[in-house]
């Protein structure tokens, strides 16, 4: 790679200047120039490059389709160069910018939308735009710096961090299990209401594990949903025995509104947690401060892990 010395810099600043000021000495003035020295640098960036840029008439100059795209090119570089400096000097409250996040919904609302505000707080200048939802989006496509991704990561390509192992388990209400019996073995969940997730890989098989022993039951009940809150809502009020993860149950299990099945037992290879992002070499530094936060945020352990004593801890 060639690099810029100050000739081509100021070859290239002229261009811009032209382009923007539609006259050599309208451009020589915004550079404090004369606008022979102007039209010298474009001659020689011409003659370097062996096209011609600028159509010159009396009045007025015209970039031509060589010129267009080169001043576009370098007006996009431009940008960057100007925004690594800002970025490369900001403190925290100089952070600006749009920060665009996509978050499972259900993840989403009940541990990271709490806590948000504590992240746009440290970084006031930032715009934070974030989805809530179950769809699968496409990141580099739709235009999104970050993105939380649940279960077992696919071979996507972008740059994943694992913020915590994904553990699902089974919950129910303490007035169903009083009313149908409390499972004592995986094989007895046959005899259950059981709430599911449609979307789980696995569906309709629930493959639990007690580190020792994998078994595989049924899952058959009266209540599927992609809705993960429609799900422990139903749980709450006594329809049976939701399997998910234990972000969702957590703090019922610590309220005593729902009560662990089975707590030996969980999902086998649920995957995990994470964080993802586009494979670029470089992010901007709000997508790096977002990154360090909420890897902060589950550093010692996920955030339901920390709201009280619970037989599911993870």
């Amino acid at each position: 790679m060639t690099d810029l010395d100050s000739n081509r810099i100021d070859e290239l600043a002229a261009l811009l200047a032209v382009a923007r000021e539609g006259t050599f000495v309208a451009a020589g003035r915004s550079l404090q120039r004369h606008a022979t020295i102007v039209s010298r640098r474009i001659a020689a960036l011409e003659s370097r490059l062996g096209v011609r840029l600028i159509e010159r008439t009396t009045r007025r100059v015209r970039l031509t389709e060589a010129g267009e795209r080169l001043t576009a090119r370098v007006r996009s570089a431009t940008e960057a160069i100007l925004d690594a400096e800002i970025e490369a000097s900001a403190n925290a409250a100089d952070l600006r910018g749009r920060l665009r996040l996509a978050f499972p919904a259900a993840l989403g609302r009940q541990w990271l939308a709490p806590v948000l505000p504590a992240f746009l707080a440290r970084y006031p200048a930032l715009m934070v735009e974030v989805e809530y939802s179950e769809r699968y989006v496409d990141l580099v496509a739709d235009g999104y710096d970050a993105a939380v991704r649940v279960g077992v990561l696919g071979d996507s390509g972008l740059m994943a961090r694992k913020l915590c192992q994904h553990r699902r388990v089974l919950g129910a209400s303490p007035a169903y299990l009083e009313r149908r019996g409390v499972p004592v073995e995986p094989r007895e969940l046959a005899s259950h209401n059981c709430l599911a997730f449609p979307a789980f890989a696995s569906f309709p098989e629930w493959r639990l594990s007690d580190g020792e022993r994998t078994e595989t039951v049924m899952a058959q009940g009266s209540l599927l949903s992609n809705d993960s809150l429609a799900l422990l809502d139903a749980a709450r009020q006594g329809i049976g025995i939701l399997g998910a993860g234990e972000w969702l149950m957590a703090r019922d299990f610590a309220q005593g509104t729902l009560v662990p099945v089975l707590p030996a037992w969980s999902f086998d290879a649920a995957g995990g947690i994470y964080l993802v992002r586009p494979s670029a070499q470089f992010a901007p530094a709000r997508t790096e401060a977002f990154i360090d936060w909420i890897v902060e945020l589950f550093h010692g352990g996920p955030p339901w892990s920390r709201i009280g004593p619970s037989s599911t801890a993870a």
